[in-house]
């Protein structure tokens, strides 16, 4: 099923794609906030699957993973690093033809040309890889699906993107609905929006609602960097952070956040990774242009096992199979597990039926 710019300027026009206040809500009801107690695993294939955080998130919800499946060599040896017991394949998803029937179909196709530190090209065909996800998402037919990507699919300039997925998985007969959340506001001590997509079979006769956020004012203290990183006490861990030049793109934007504070968003480009908060704070001097407040050479960016408890993975396994550049790739592309895990269990009881 592939659109043609003559459907996808149709789809942006028909009544059927307009989105109404049901499709981004961010309250939920007061009957979701009691976990669902799973009877037994929900069984689960995950596509485009990366390191795993995703699915671990899952897995501690009480899914058992039947199948993962990534192209990346060094995300399936994180993954069965941490998850071994997972059939875990990096064939390129089209030339898998056949799945495991699931419950739960998990997916995180990838966001380059949408996200912000990326290349930004919309035109890239890695960008309708969501295609397969809708191929997989037909054959399996699941209970339920959850999408994770970067928030700005949601942009105006992107929005046709978003739409055509929308489109597509209501075509499959899913009831879906998305929303952008940041996820300092569940309890992930990093500031990091990113857009969930779920869909309920049509069948079911309920439509997802997205949890509510537990952290923020009125509700629980954001998590500070302070409280995730008290055990990794190493000023300088050699071999473990990215020493390359604060170049002038680094420093065209503020990539500094104090001990306590939730740390700016961990990406999967060593370069761009955001500073220790040992280091001294920038100071905005013009347009895009932020120079160090103190000594430069006082300065780091944060390590990959910085990154990794920053990102709910505190604790895994990075073999050594790869360099230092791959570490921060698969953990700057990894969903929080704990992220994850509440946009599952705020799923209705009549899924887990």
């Amino acid at each position: 099923m592939k659109f043609t710019k003559v459907e996808f300027q149709s789809i942006q026009n028909s009544t059927a794609f307009q989105i109404d206040e049901d499709t981004c809500l961010t309250d939920t009801n007061e009957a979701m906030l009691n976990k669902p107690i799973l009877t037994q695993p929900l069984k689960t294939v995950s596509l485009f699957t990366g390191c795993g955080g995703s699915d671990q998130g899952l897995i501690n919800a009480g899914c058992e993973i039947l199948m993962a499946n990534d192209i990346l060599t060094y995300a399936k040896d994180v993954y069965e690093a941490n998850l071994p017991e997972t059939d875990f394949k990096t064939d390129s998803i089209d030339q898998i033809r056949s799945f495991p029937s699931a419950d739960v179909l998990a997916g995180c196709y990838p966001c380059q040309g949408y996200c912000q530190g990326g290349a930004r090209d919309t035109g890239r065909k890695i960008n309708v890889l969501y295609r397969e996800f809708d191929r997989a998402l037909r054959k399996i037919r699941p209970k339920v699906f959850i999408v994770e990507n970067v928030s700005g699919m949601a942009r105006s300039d992107n929005r046709h993107f978003l739409n055509a997925q929308l489109v597509r998985f209501r075509l499959a007969g899913y009831r879906v609905t998305w929303d952008i959340i940041n996820a300092a506001e569940y309890g992930l001590a990093q500031e990091r929006r990113r857009i969930f997509i779920v869909g309920i079979r049509s069948d079911f006769g309920v439509k997802y609602q997205f949890p509510k956020p537990t952290h923020g004012p009125g509700l629980k203290p954001i998590k500070t960097q302070r409280e995730v990183l008290k055990d990794l006490q190493e000023e300088w861990p050699q071999g473990e952070f990215c020493d390359q030049d604060f170049h002038w793109y680094y420093l065209s934007r503020d990539r500094y956040r104090g001990w306590d504070e939730p740390s700016k968003t961990i990406l999967a480009n060593a370069r761009h990774l955001p500073l220790h908060p040992m280091s001294p704070p920038l100071k905005k001097i013009g347009t895009d242009q932020w120079v160090f407040e103190g000594d430069p050479n006082k300065a780091r960016r944060l390590s990959y096992k910085e990154a990794a408890a920053l990102q709910d993975l505190g604790g895994w396994e990075f073999p050594d199979t790869a360099g230092l550049l791959s570490k921060y790739k698969v953990i700057g592309n990894a969903v929080p597990p704990m992220i994850f895990r509440q946009i599952f269990e705020a799923l209705p009881e009549e899924v887990f039926s």
